[in-house]
């Protein structure tokens, strides 16, 4: 276990994924759903999703879960997807998966 996952497990999944929830509302993201899949999924317990308006904002607001969380927990994502795309960009927390994407990504 590395130490992001022993972090989220000593935080717990739902309290990451109420600060993630806040710090994707902090950068004015679109529809963020906080999907609960434990029972469902062995990797996570959560899923948190939320649309950025452009491609700057999509980083913005991966930029400000990343800082929030590190200044926060001191926690870093385990893994960092599509951060050169910034149509969709997915952090990893172990316990919490959020997913930052534009919304005709998310449609499809």
């Amino acid at each position: 276990m590395n130490l992001t996952q022993q972090q989220s497990t000593e935080i717990g999944g739902e309290s990451l994924a109420r600060r993630i929830a806040e710090l994707m509302d902090d950068k004015k993201a679109l529809d963020i759903v906080a999907l609960d899949v434990r029972g469902l999924a062995n990797f996570t317990d959560f899923f948190i999703v939320c649309s950025g308006r452009t491609d700057r904002q999509v980083k913005a607001i991966h930029d400000g879960i990343r800082e929030g969380m590190k200044d926060d927990f001191e926690m870093l994502p385990v893994r960092t997807e599509g951060e050169r795309e910034r149509s969709w960009i997915l952090l990893d927390y172990g316990d919490c998966i959020a997913h930052v994407m534009l919304p005709e990504v998310r449609d499809y």
